[in-house]
């Protein structure tokens, strides 16, 4: 098309009183206004979540994103729904959430009223959440059992222990299927002996593993631990009371301050991290793109499961 041409049909289009189309994409709208929806608890690594989402300020102004940070109880899940549901003024949410019914109905209440869901680190599987980031939990579970299992002494009766604290988050929940399913697979020497409902403070959980290795379980046949989710500084301290920190590494998940000197000291072996930097942005931007309908915005390369010694800490 000519410019003459061109012209001559903007003309026409401002004639019969429509907008003439610039050309690229155009915004939805100005500004838009994204909320993070955070579990409340005793979690270092929500604390540090929060304060890294703050920090990131800065790049959401620059994408023209307003963010809001909420933190809701996740003890009674229903009630976490109800105060979910309860988050209207906003353009899309980002999700953190145990994975119940309750939840889910909360996040199909939420796509339908415009707002765009996409799950953090956690997924709500069979909502209407439109997009998961985060790592591949299963793999995660399943790399912490293949460490462990590399580390255990290869005889019958050798225990690897899998502790988890009561919880609804698929996170946690599939990283103990994969843990357990690698064990089973690779190694079939070993066997896992799980410690559920342990106390998600460090006091709790020390006491709980304290009282069980003084239990008169076999301290010789234990050959590593795996901390699925909260406390594995009491898992840690409960492990050098009972004087097995040398003889039976800990792995836990996400580099927080009290694990990068874990990881220094001892206590811990390894950190199965994955980029939160990464994860915020990303889930950022595919909002971003629903909020403008791009195509394909979906679409996004997950963060791999990071394994983190005190060796390879930048």
């Amino acid at each position: 098309m000519n410019v003459e041409t061109e012209r001559k049909v903007l003309d026409a289009i401002r004639a019969l009183g429509a907008p003439a189309v610039s050309r690229g994409r155009p915004r939805s709208k100005g500004n838009l206004k994204f909320a993070y929806v955070l579990p409340e608890g005793n979690s270092p690594f929500l604390d540090d979540l929060e304060r890294h989402i703050a920090q990131t300020a800065g790049d959401f102004r620059h994408q023209h994103i307003t963010e809001l940070t909420f933190r809701f109880s996740a003890e009674d899940p229903a009630n976490f729904a109800l105060e979910l549901s309860r988050v209207t003024d906003c353009d899309a949410i980002v999700l953190i959430a145990p994975d119940v019914s309750a939840i889910k109905l909360a996040i199909n209440d939420r796509v339908r009223a415009g707002v765009h869901v996409a799950t953090l680190f956690t997924d709500v599987a069979g909502s209407m959440r439109q997009a998961f980031i985060g790592a591949d939990n299963l793999a995660a579970g399943r790399t912490a059992g293949l460490l462990l299992g590399r580390m255990a002494r290869q005889q019958q009766g050798t225990q690897l222990l899998l502790v988890s604290q009561t919880t609804r988050m698929s996170s946690e929940i599939e990283r103990r299927i994969g843990f357990s399913q690698v064990v089973e697979e690779r190694f079939p020497d070993l066997s896992v002996v799980r410690l559920a409902d342990i106390p998600s403070d460090d006091e709790g959980a020390f006491k709980a593993l304290a009282d069980y290795l003084e239990s008169g379980v076999d301290l010789s046949s234990l050959s590593g631990l795996y901390c699925v989710g909260l406390a594995s500084a009491g898992l840690a301290g409960a492990l050098e009371q009972a004087g097995l920190t040398q003889c039976v590494p800990l792995i836990a998940h996400d580099l927080t301050a009290a694990h990068q000197s874990m990881l220094i000291n001892g206590s811990l072996a390894y950190v199965l991290h994955q980029d939160v930097h990464y994860c915020v942005l990303t889930a950022a931007r595919v909002l971003r793109g629903l909020c403008e309908n791009v195509r394909g915005v979906q679409s996004v390369a997950q963060p791999r499961v990071e394994i983190l010694t005190a060796e390879n800490l930048h």
